[in-house]
């Protein structure tokens, strides 16, 4: 029989239960269910609950995202990630029954023997042959029987330049799977294995299109019999079949009748009336689904010149690229239908069909190609959409255009052949200067701060040579938008900069993306551009660069927890900086350290290393780094119990940026000071140090900021909300603690367990050592307020040990309960 998603459902529950320390009672009571609907679920009699069911259970049981999605317990649960990644199918596929049936049967008879691997299917063949298409319409045709979602990815196997890895395919994956950036894990390896145990036991269609190599596709596979793969390839992929068992489907030229049938889709009733000479188009263009409809196109552009006139056109064009071509090159037919197509476009239009071979990433929208071809946004929709009608383009989606690898080929060797050196350096320089500008642009309008970071890495003033016709998104709204869209080509447009001699461009678009990528949940491609931004600083000989790059990664590991090997890319930049004698970075790394040392409970290293960024930034004359170490240096007192100098320190920076007009900075102060009048009894004092810096946190559109405010109000769900869309576990932890806390205070000790029980997963999953050592102390509180006297003195021991490692004054005041408490219980005795 076949597994089913909510097999094991009902001890899935039942540990989630126990783990938040929950009877059944309480967790009815938390989710409004009935005790007997618990029980039910959780013996297996009821075999598939409700989705309204699951919604309140989630609710009740605050399970954290991370683990939501590796669970079936929430697999059809509240917000249920289904990805449905499958390409619109190109108009008018026609043919390929026997390989559609083929393709049918395989799927058939896996599933009837359920044998315990997926099926794999690899359609293998010439370029040109349809395969994306077949593979694409059949995908269409049983996505009704993977009712879990389809995958898709482009790996861009034969890309002259940029072919996709494994692991950018992967992250893909998992985000359509519904893991966000923060989650996702840096190795290949350990993706490989988080995409497996979201797979199992789930019915999902995998499409590994244009695939290189079978090492390309097999970290792409699934486990378990329930998924199937279909990988299209040139290549016939022999790895895969003798390895991983795939079932090897050739696909050649169209059959005769069937490449007859195309044409008469296209063209129409001018194929029965001259048939002779419609078979002879279809073998000029080899019976190759491409060349047919390219071909097509022009014969539809010349509605009176007769079929047979055409296909001799097109005959003396292959002759002529026969003489040319020496080798014998079997694409010779389709490059001659190109050529043929590309002969009949106007001078604008063909201009930017050369250039537009130019073009490193997967898409191009309107924008970039009016930078690339230095015309206007209208001119260059104009053109796109000509192109897009002679097939010469795919319209990906609106306002994007793509281009099959062989189209581009053709036209990269065209711009070659005709483009001067310094004309296509001129035109890729435009593009990349374009993506400098488009991505400044977002940055400021989502980071308003950031103002003066950008227009040291931006060019002095806008190219001429990029047009001022091009606008660059301004509005919030659109910023984020447009980083979105342009996420995955941003990627390989740095890393092409970074390996094809733009160096510059490299280092300066991956320090424009910072503080988008980190802040935000790209943790994938942040590592991904600022590794392509090291490398190309690395083979420039630019220290300074390398230096940058690896304190960006290093930020990056220090946000997910991986304190070692931020420490490591930190020391490693720190010797850079102070090679090229860069003291404003050296003064950013050191802080960087601090901060490490902070989160590890090293606060007499951390102390040191803000006190000489400190120094630096002063030396430099950097008012707003100085700003910044004296605010960390306050926390590093506040953190070890000494009011008074963290005071100090907070009111030094809070004067530093209101002196500068720094609006933004002002916020981190105010709430630091806001946390030490709290930690005085001040309440007063704290309250409105708080709304004052969430008056500011919410000018400048900080989120995570904001919700550390709200925490700090008491306003912990809204905190936590935010926390969640940032990404940010520290935060949520921090939120989940004040939560468990409010509830204690409420009366509500089970929910106030549930909530500190989840904040010590998060804070032991990313090494957050006062956040874990926090949430032992809410569990004491909560087991000695339930009566559990030995539960409580456990959880008080480990958050003793905890903060007495870290330094932090919270022990004296365990250690002086764990004292009484063992008094309390001697005496009992």
């Amino acid at each position: 029989m076949p597994q089913s998603r909510w097999d094991g459902f009902g001890e899935r529950l039942r540990s989630y239960r126990l783990a938040a320390g929950l009877t059944q009672e309480e967790l009815a009571e938390k989710s409004g269910l009935s005790v007997r609907a618990i029980a039910d679920m959780e013996s297996g009699r009821t075999s598939q609950p409700r989705r309204g069911s699951l919604e309140r259970i989630t609710e009740a049981l605050q399970i954290p995202a991370a683990e939501r999605r590796e669970t079936t317990i929430l697999a059809t649960g509240p917000g249920p990630v289904v990805p449905r990644q499958l390409p619109t199918l190109a108009t008018h596929f026609t043919g390929r029954a026997a390989e559609l049936k083929e393709l049918d049967d395989l799927l058939d008879r896996a599933q009837a023997e359920m044998a315990g691997t997926a099926p794999i299917s690899a359609i293998v063949g010439t370029a040109g042959a349809g395969k994306s298409a077949l593979a694409v319409c059949w995908a269409q045709r049983v996505a009704e029987r993977f009712p879990d979602g389809q995958l898709y990815a482009n790996l861009r196997g034969y890309d002259p330049a940029q072919p996709m890895v494994a692991a950018e395919a992967l992250a893909g994956f998992l985000r359509a799977l519904g893991v966000p950036g923060q989650d996702i894990p840096p190795e290949a390896g350990e993706r490989a294995a988080l995409y497996r145990s979201l797979m199992a036991g789930r019915r999902i269609l995998v499409v590994a299109d244009n695939a290189r190599s079978a090492e390309q596709v097999r970290p792409l596979l699934p486990a378990g019999p329930l998924c199937a793969t279909v990988v299209t390839s040139r290549d016939a992929l022999a790895g895969l079949v003798a390895r991983d068992g795939a079932r090897r489907l050739r696909l050649d030229q169209l059959p005769a009748a069937e490449a007859l049938d195309l044409l008469r889709i296209l063209i129409g009733e001018r194929v029965d009336a001259d048939p002779g000479a419609a078979a002879t188009l279809a073998e000029l263009c080899s019976r190759l689904p491409l060349p047919l409809r390219v071909a097509a196109e022009l014969v539809i552009s010349r509605p009176a010149a007769p079929l047979a006139d055409v296909a001799g056109e097109l005959a003396n064009q292959e002759r002529r690229l026969d003489l040319l071509n020496a080798d014998g090159d079997p694409q010779t037919a389709v490059r001659a239908v190109f050529s043929w197509s590309y002969q009949v476009l106007d001078a604008e239009a063909g201009r930017a069909f050369r250039l537009l071979g130019l073009n490193p990433g997967p898409l191009i929208d309107v924008r970039a190609a009016a930078a690339l071809t230095g015309t206007t946004v209208e001119v260059a929709r104009r053109i796109l959409e000509t192109l897009a009608r002679a097939h010469l383009l795919q319209v990906a989606r609106p306002g994007w255009f793509g281009q099959h690898d062989l189209l581009r080929a053709f036209a990269s060797d065209l711009a070659a052949a005709s483009e001067t050196a310094d004309a296509r350096l001129a035109a890729r320089t435009r593009l990349f200067d374009h993506y400098l500008q488009a991505s400044a642009a977002a940055i400021h309008a989502l980071y308003p701060a950031e103002h003066g970071n950008l227009a040291r890495l931006l060019p002095a003033a806008v190219p001429a040579a990029v047009p001022a016709q091009v606008r660059w998104p301004g509005d919030p709204g659109g910023a984020r938008a447009w980083l979105e869209a342009q996420q995955a080509n941003l990627v390989v447009i740095t890393q092409f900069m970074a390996d094809f001699g733009w160096p510059g461009h490299a280092a300066r678009l991956a320090a424009i993306l910072y503080r988008h990528l980190e802040a935000g949940d790209h943790y994938p491609e942040a590592a991904a551009i600022h590794g392509h931004a090291r490398e190309a600083a690395r083979q420039a000989g630019d220290e300074h660069g390398e230096a940058t790059a690896l304190t960006n990664l290093g930020l990056i590991d220090l946000r997910q927890g991986r304190y070692q090997q931020a420490a490591e890319r930190h020391l490693r930049a720190l010797a850079l900086f102070r090679a090229a004698r860069d003291r404003a970075g050296e003064a950013r790394v050191l802080g960087n350290l601090g901060l490490i040392g902070f989160q590890e409970g090293r606060y007499e290293e951390a102390s040191g290393n803000h006190r000489r960024s400190l120094a630096l930034y002063r030396e430099v004359g950097d008012r707003t780094g100085e700003g910044r170490a004296l605010t960390n240096l306050g926390l590093v007192e506040e953190r070890q119990g000494r009011c008074r100098e963290a005071a100090g320190f907070h009111e030094q920076a809070l004067n530093t940026f209101r002196e500068t007009g720094n609006r933004a900075a002002q916020a981190y102060p105010l709430a630091n000071l806001g946390d030490v009048y709290s930690r005085q009894g001040l309440h007063q004092q704290a309250r409105d140090h708080y709304l004052e810096a969430l008056m500011l946190f919410r000018e400048s559109r900080n989120r995570s900021g904001e919700a550390y405010a709200l925490t700090q109000l008491g306003q912990h769900r809204k905190a936590l909300a935010l926390y969640r869309q940032t990404g940010d576990l520290s935060g949520q932890a921090q939120a989940l603690n004040g939560l468990g806390e409010s509830s204690l205070a409420a009366g509500r000790p089970a929910q106030a367990r549930t909530q500190h029980a989840i904040a010590l997963r998060l804070a032991s999953q990313i090494g957050d050592k006062h956040g874990e050592a926090r949430a032992h102390h809410g569990l004491a509180r909560v087991h000695h307020a339930e009566g559990n006297p030995a539960q409580s003195r456990r959880h008080r021991r480990q958050a003793h040990a905890l903060y007495t490692e870290l330094g932090a004054p919270e022990a004296a005041q365990l250690g002086a309960e764990l004292t009484g408490a063992g008094r309390e219980q001697t005496s009992r005795h």
